[in-house]
């Protein structure tokens, strides 16, 4: 059974309830701001483009570590074996390219 509560306790009660109202309210109101949503959607923005830039980072410091474990030994000497024909190729490609614009102009 419900005890029975006195006047005094149902206004308390209320004003309580108002003001737990108007906390929410508030609350509501800061959430809907257009500058609180702007803000937060600019958080969002650069956490990503921080993740994005993060992983390309990650990527790129293991392609290189791995192109450099290809091209040197363990001791640190260079892989002449390898270094020597990369860079035939790497001459070749650039001489080509340089014919091709001189033909084409």
């Amino acid at each position: 059974m419900a005890e029975a509560r006195t006047p005094a306790q149902i206004e308390a009660d209320i004003v309580r309830r108002r003001q737990e109202l108007a906390v929410t309210l508030d609350e509501i109101g800061v959430r809907l701001h257009p500058k609180t949503i702007m803000d937060d959607a600019k958080a969002r923005a650069s956490a990503a483009v921080d993740r994005t830039a993060g992983r390309a980072y990650v990527a790129a410091n293991r392609a290189v570590t791995d192109v450099r474990a290809q091209l040197v030994s363990e001791d640190g000497a260079p892989r002449l074996e390898r270094i020597i024909p990369v860079a035939v190729i790497g001459v070749a490609v650039v001489g080509l390219l340089t014919l091709r614009a001189r033909r084409r102009c």
